[in-house]
């Protein structure tokens, strides 16, 4: 009797909602555009360009932010294999290896301020996982992951 798939979904933490962000953008908007106007009244004309500038990159920071809330992965597991299908908006890719070949390996980061990786690797190939997850939740899902797919050539009982 073959057992139902074990998913586990993946995702940033995006707390941030449009409305939010629109409401943030304007309460930031004010105060440089006001004091912009009163230097141009003055003849101080040159600060209104450098104003929009930097309230256009505060609009593109906040659109990539939000942006962010569309990824997702989702990995699954079955008793024959491990998939790992990442979605960002309207891109799909999906990855799958032999559960008992498939290695769970969180590596340690290159520099101290980097964070560490989280692969998936079976015969030369590689997925990385989370990659948006703070270290902690990064080390949480590859305990979870190894308990669940073992090491080459195990496979641990099905849960």
């Amino acid at each position: 009797m073959e057992r139902p798939p074990l998913c586990i979904e993946i995702c940033p933490n995006c707390s941030l909602s449009v409305r939010g962000a629109q409401l943030f953008f304007l309460s930031v908007c004010v105060p440089p555009l006001a004091i912009g106007g009163f230097l141009a009244l003055k003849g101080f004309w040159p600060v209104l360009p450098f104003a929009g500038l930097e309230l256009a990159v505060l609009a593109w920071a906040l659109n990539a932010s939000l942006a962010r809330r569309f990824c997702r992965q989702t990995i699954t597991v079955t008793e024959a294999d491990v998939s790992v299908e990442s979605r960002e908006r309207s891109r799909r890719a999906q990855v799958v290896f032999p559960r008992h070949w498939a290695q769970v390996k969180l590596r340690r980061p290159a520099t101290r301020l980097h964070p560490s990786r989280l692969t998936i690797e079976s015969h030369g190939r590689q997925c990385e996982l989370g990659s948006f997850l703070t270290e902690e939740e990064r080390r949480g899902l590859a305990l979870r992951l190894q308990r669940l797919i073992g090491r080459v050539n195990e496979s641990p009982s099905w849960p």
